[in-house]
């Protein structure tokens, strides 16, 4: 493990965040990151207690939000999605937060509940009942449903049809549980019962979830003289209410509390988890005292119940017919340990086909199977998840051994250590965040190989686990990137390619610009491969545009074929190679393709940049031997040829509708059929890459006309996407990175964006709406956003109120078209 960069907060005089008392922090599957701090007045009487929400990418770009808590937030729990955040506090009140517009830094709370007076102790979203199991022993395998399989598992709660009902679920420190449901209205049933008949103090707790749909509470009342206790909890609705069952499930006492050795050496329980949040068969338990810790872990397991000879000799227990009983059994245990400050489990849902604690060599030091555990000294432990053996260890700046006695005195003298007080792991458990006791942000990389030495391709073999991993789910991905070294990019991007193309025609649809970003946030990583970002960017801008076209083509009889007429457009496009374009225009039915006229002109921008961009990729084919010119990848790329050829069709039939809405040229000639001579030139250049495995290089002939564009036509300049601001790239050379909450870090170097400087706009040039291919000038009037990981920009509010161009914009209202996240930008953005 080491450190990737450290944020933290400007030091004040008199004005300060500080760490809140208890800590919590929370890790999305977005890969945002929420944490509190306590902001504290000027006459220091009040604390404000802040959330502050930030993405890993922009770590110094926090969103501080005042959550309006009279108390300490003690919980902090992401939805499933990413997109939700709930808080809770040590008065009992939840609240529930969700992005305003779909933006990363712009955030409300929309509903909520309360306990009156009640510390929350435990919170969690209820179970949607979708649960993706990871294999890692079939990692080898080339179909993702070996790979990742949908596991049988019940919601908590369901509605009519089966549909899981959203709701929270939150115990308190007097044993009360409460349960919250959203219903589609936006109401919320709210009910609260007692865990028990006799209530008790609960000083820890969490919450876990069953297959068959229950909920499973797990709490203790600190001490380790106490048992550990469960409870099964159901919800259900009855008559427009809410409706808890609770029932009693088996106990546990601590190993070290039945130790004679050790029976009273360990006093509190300071930590309770289950390992899994839908694994309520599995619990990991900390009990310290003041100096050091033990930590054990867990499982209940269902045991036959011994019979009597007695009652055997009256009736013998047959076959299955022997009673049995759940019982919590010891899996392992660690020795005497540091004092433990703060523990982060694992997201990534394994299954491992043997139940033992032995796996195959190259799976044992899988990054999703070690949980980590922090100590006051400052350092960071990733154990193994089930047989607790140490597996990556981390020394903090402050927890590496003194060396003489004079060190040791001194060490001594200079107050409490700066240690770990929150954790969370990222969801492919690459990345470890910890906040510590003065409230600065760390973020620790962790080796795919655990700190174990594996070969490359094990190595790799994880990575590109992970990367389809999260294709699949359509998590985030940014953890990964962390461990990619340029000279890996090639190889990743090459193996992702081979393992999508294995799957099934319909899986490929729907990964298809999935797997087209991930390539791009590759390509970032090496200066042989940046050029490549733009191409794909494109792409995905292409696959967009063509989507969309072609979903406004209706038939003209409603009891047509099967076949859309997109798909027809598709299929005769393809079969059809002729090189002029009014021959493959008769082919279809041109009554398809009537549109209204204020729909056709709203379309215009779109139109201009398939033509603009067929223009720049003809007129650079005579250059095609340079792979560092953006376009390249597109001369070889028979499938984007073959939709700009679709398109050009489309758009020509239009042109007859509205002329206005075609491409505008600006042409030496007045008779130049722009468009027919453009045409020409692609489909020639399409038939010889149009089958991937037989892809022939374009003759002397298609060279020659192509070399002559530039006296015909003027050549326009693409707009590229810049080069975001990340950190990612800043990453690399594994040096630690300082940076600081609410400033941004300097322009340090990434090496490979001077090559895209002929490609960016200068500051002081007009500025471009890179969705809607609109101008917005040099110093934009218009709130406008920006992708977290791309940095695409484009206008907040839509200018155009055509029902077209709102089918556009739909489809990314919510995400970028890579798949980021929007941040609300400054109106003087440069």
């Amino acid at each position: 493990m080491d450190l990737a960069y450290v944020c933290e907060w400007e030091k004040r005089p008199k004005s300060d965040h500080c760490p809140s008392i208890p800590l919590v922090c929370a890790w999305s599957c977005r890969n945002l990151i929420a944490f509190t701090t306590d902001l504290r007045n000027e006459e220091e009487r009040d604390l404000t207690h802040m959330v502050h929400i930030i993405d890993t990418e922009h770590p110094w770009d926090v969103h501080s939000v005042n959550s309006g808590h009279v108390e300490a937030i003690t919980c902090l729990e992401w939805d499933q999605s990413g997109s939700r955040l709930l808080s809770a506090d040590a008065d009992g009140h939840i609240k529930c937060w969700s992005m305003t517009d779909h933006l990363a830094n712009s955030w409300e709370n929309t509903v909520g509940s309360m306990v009156e007076g009640d510390p929350v102790v435990a919170l969690s979203w209820l179970h949607n009942g979708v649960k993706l199991a990871l294999h890692v022993e079939k990692s080898g395998a080339s179909n993702f449903g070996e790979k990742f399989s949908r596991v049988k598992f019940s919601p908590s709660l369901t509605l009519f049809g089966g549909k899981p009902m959203e709701g929270w679920i939150a115990v308190t420190i007097s044993g009360l549980v409460t349960v919250s449901l959203l219903k589609p209205n936006g109401q919320v049933l709210t009910s609260t019962e007692s865990l028990c008949r006799l209530r008790c103090r609960v000083a820890l707790a969490d919450v876990a979830f069953t297959g068959g749909g229950n909920i499973v509470v797990a709490t203790s009342d600190g001490s380790s003289a106490s048992p550990v206790q469960f409870y099964k909890v159901c919800v259900s609705v009855v008559n427009e209410k809410c409706k808890i069952d609770t029932e009693i499930l088996p106990s546990l006492f601590m190993r070290c509390t039945t130790d004679p050795a050790r029976k009273d050496k360990y006093p509190a329980i300071t930590h309770l988890k289950f390992l899994a949040r839908d694994m309520s068969e599995q619990v990991l338990l900390c009990a310290s005292n003041q100096n050091n810790s033990i930590v054990e872990c867990w499982s209940l397991r269902k045991e036959g119940l011994p019979v009597n000879n007695i009652f055997q000799q009256i009736s013998p227990v047959v076959g299955d017919k022997q009673p049995m009983i759940l019982k919590w059994r010891i899996l392992s245990a660690t020795n005497d340990l540091d004092r433990v400050s703060a523990v982060a489990l694992p997201k990534l849902p394994i299954s491992l086909t043997n139940t033992d604690l032995k796996v195959a060599n190259d799976t044992k030091f899988f990054p999703g199977l070690g949980l980590a555990l922090a100590f006051h000294d400052g350092s960071v432990h990733i154990v193994h998840r089930l047989s607790l053996q140490m597996m990556a260890v981390f020394h903090g700046s402050s927890s590496q051994r003194p060396v003489d006695e004079q060190t040791i005195k001194r060490q001594r003298t200079t107050g409490p250590l700066v240690h770990f007080k929150a954790m969370q792991l990222s969801w492919t458990s690459l990345a470890l965040a910890g906040i510590d006791s003065h409230g600065k942000l760390s973020m620790l990389r962790i080796s795919p190989s655990m700190g174990h030495v594996l070969d490359m391709n094990t190595s790799l073999r994880h990575l590109l686990f992970l990367l389809e991993y999260c294709m699949v789910t359509g998590y985030d991905w940014w953890d990964i990137l962390l461990h990619v070294q340029p000279n890996m990019v090639q190889n990743l991007v090459e193996k992702l390619h081979e393992e999508y193309t294995r799957q099934s025609a319909a899986l490929q649809q729907v990964l298809a610009t999935r797997i087209v970003a991930m390539k791009a946030s590759l390509c970032k990583l090496s200066s042989s491969t940046i050029a490549r970002v733009c191409d794909y960017h494109a792409k995905l801008f292409l696959i967009a545009i063509s989507c969309t076209l072609k979903s406004l083509l209706r038939p003209h009889f409603l009891n047509t074929p099967d076949k859309s007429p997109g798909d027809r457009l598709t299929e005769i496009c393809s079969k059809i190679t002729d090189i002029d374009i009014d021959k493959v225009m008769i082919n279809l039915k041109t009554e398809e393709f009537v549109l209204e006229m204020n729909t056709l002109q709203s379309l215009q921008q779109l139109i201009q940049w398939v033509g603009d961009f067929v223009l720049y990729l003809l007129a650079s084919l005579p250059n095609q031997g340079s792979p560092v010119r953006p376009g390249h990848s597109f001369l070889r790329d028979g499938a984007s040829l073959g939709m700009f050829r679709e398109l050009m069709v489309v758009i020509r039939i239009w042109g007859l509708l509205k002329p206005s809405c075609l491409p505008v040229y600006t042409a030496t000639s007045d008779t130049q059929d722009s468009m027919s001579l453009l045409f020409r030139l692609l489909t020639k250049l399409w038939l010889c890459c149009r089958e991937e495995n037989h892809i022939t290089e374009p003759d002397d002939t298609l060279i020659d006309e192509c070399c002559l564009l530039p006296s015909q036509l003027l050549i326009p300049n693409i707009d590229w996407l810049p080069i975001n601001d990340g950190i990612i790239s800043k990453l690399q050379n594994k040096q630690l990175v300082r940076l600081q909450f609410g400033k941004a870090p300097g322009l340090i170097g990434h090496t490979v964006s001077s090559q895209f400087d002929a490609f960016v706009r200068a500051p002081g040039q007009p500025k471009i709406d890179h969705l809607r291919r609109l101008h917005l000038g040099a110093y934009p009037t218009e709130e406008c956003k920006s992708c977290t990981r791309c940095g695409c920009v484009t206008m907040l509010k839509s200018p155009n109120k055509v029902t077209a161009v709102k089918q556009w914009e739909q489809r990314w209202v919510k995400n970028c078209l890579c798949g980021g996240l929007w941040r609300r930008m400054p109106l003087s953005y440069s």
